[in-house]
């Protein structure tokens, strides 16, 4: 197995997305801890709550497949700067919200920031990562992204407790726009213009591809359909969780906040690990087995199927210690599908990555405009707080059916060759 070098280039690229992950999800679900300090000053319902958080989404909705092609067409580093620059000033102006309008204005800019950054992403790992090793660069990434929710909670409660909630939105902002500038220094579009690029690692890259000149849409858009949906019923249990875990346990065993933030990270840490076990995972299936169905499909439906059954006893014992093993589990085995889902866009379209994939995490961005506030329309009617996780275990059983239809092993019809390398040597 070739040693893993920190300082090489390829490295240093996946270091920087992951970095990326982190924030990016830090100034997204830092709402979530935040609004136990703002629900209370803004006097806000729990359907009001869920409001805030669902707005980020529909920008982030809207953005996703016009972010794809922009990556596409421009390029990551430029998309990811401009992009960058947006999501840390609308993370500083939710801090300086006065009121419940400026607090959506201040998340809608959020979600149009963020809408284009994993399509982004995904469109430079297409260029940056060798085949056999996507499952592991996507898992790895959305690992990082989780321990920003995990370590969102603890930090936030922290800097509510020594300055006040505004000030944790401050902070993250900055940390945000920090990663811009770095970024804008040390990435390239190219592999091979980094000057820390060696032979070795360009040789393991895939060929250079022209960019697609005509994105050809009806047609991606059908292909991509069954990713997209399956990736909805997994995306309403990521948003449910992300966006009323932390207050699960603030109010549904009535914690004091502290030691609510500790369960909620507990929970969190799970997706950590799932993330990063099913990126894993689905490369070592590819490897052994070559084949792209069983790596992916196969994988995603099993690991929805085990997210069904663990979520069954939290609907019939309420009790703190098995409320937080089922979520743990539920979120660890819903994470491991990441990996493989993430990896399917690069699959069935490469030269089309970014647009493949914005396609496909629609679902979730949709999911993440209805999850919350169903979760919060719940709560509020009937004062239960884990009703809202039975539509979790309904659509993870659709999942586990549909994921057989993404077919991530038959290369999309409409993809073009580079005008150098015959279509027969593309990668399949």
């Amino acid at each position: 197995m070739k040693r893993f070098r920190v300082t090489s280039a390829t490295s240093i690229v996946l270091v920087m997305l992951c970095i990326m992950y982190f924030i990016t999800y830090l100034d997204r679900v830092n709402v979530s801890t935040a609004a136990a300090g703002f629900g209370k000053e803004f006097h806000l319902s729990h359907t009001q709550i869920g409001l805030v958080f669902s707005a980020f989404a529909y920008p982030y909705l809207v953005f996703q497949v016009i972010g794809g092609w922009v990556s596409d067409r421009f390029g990551a580093r430029r998309t990811l700067i401009f992009c960058g620059a947006l999501w840390a000033v609308a993370t500083i102006l939710t801090g300086l919200a006065g009121g419940l309008l400026s607090l959506l204005a201040a998340r809608l800019l959020l979600g149009f920031g963020e809408g284009a950054t994993f399509p982004a992403s995904t469109a430079a790992m297409a260029r940056w990562v060798a085949k056999e090793k996507r499952g592991f660069a996507q898992g790895i990434t959305h690992a990082a992204s989780r321990i920003g929710n995990a370590v969102a909670p603890g930090v936030i409660v922290l800097v509510m407790a020594t300055w006040g909630w505004r000030e944790s939105f401050y902070i993250c902002g900055v940390f945000s726009l920090l990663w811009v500038v770095v970024w804008s220094l040390t990435f390239t579009e190219h592999p091979k213009d980094h000057p820390r690029i060696t032979r070795a690692e360009l040789d393991v890259l895939p060929l250079p591809k022209s960019k697609p000149a005509n994105v050809p849409w009806k047609a991606l858009f059908r292909r991509m359909a069954p990713v997209t949906i399956v990736y909805f019923c997994y995306g309403w249990t990521l948003w449910l969780f992300l966006s009323w875990i932390p207050q699960y346990f603030l109010h549904s065993y009535h914690l004091e906040l502290q030691k609510s933030a500790l369960f909620a990270s507990t929970v969190f840490f799970a997706g950590v690990l799932g993330d990063t076990l099913g990126g894993i995972v689905t490369d070592w299936i590819y490897t052994r087995t070559g084949s792209l169905k069983r790596a992916r499909s196969w994988m995603v439906s099993l690991c929805m199927l085990c997210t069904l059954a663990v979520l069954v006893p939290l609907m019939f014992a309420h009790n703190l210690y098995v409320s937080m093993a089922c979520l743990s589990a539920g979120f660890f085995f819903a994470e491991m599908t990441i990996g493989p889902m993430w990896a399917i866009p690069m699959d069935i379209a490469p030269e089309y990555a970014g647009t493949a994939s914005g396609m496909m995490n629609t679902g979730s961005a949709l999911a993440a405009i209805i999850s919350p506030v169903v979760g919060g329309f719940l709560i509020d009617r009937f004062g239960s707080w884990e009703l809202p996780f039975l539509g979790s275990m309904l659509l993870m059983a659709v999942g586990v059916v549909l994921a057989f239809r993404m077919q991530p092993e038959s290369r999309f019809a409409g993809a073009v060759a580079h005008p150098a390398q015959p279509a027969s040597t593309l990668e399949a």
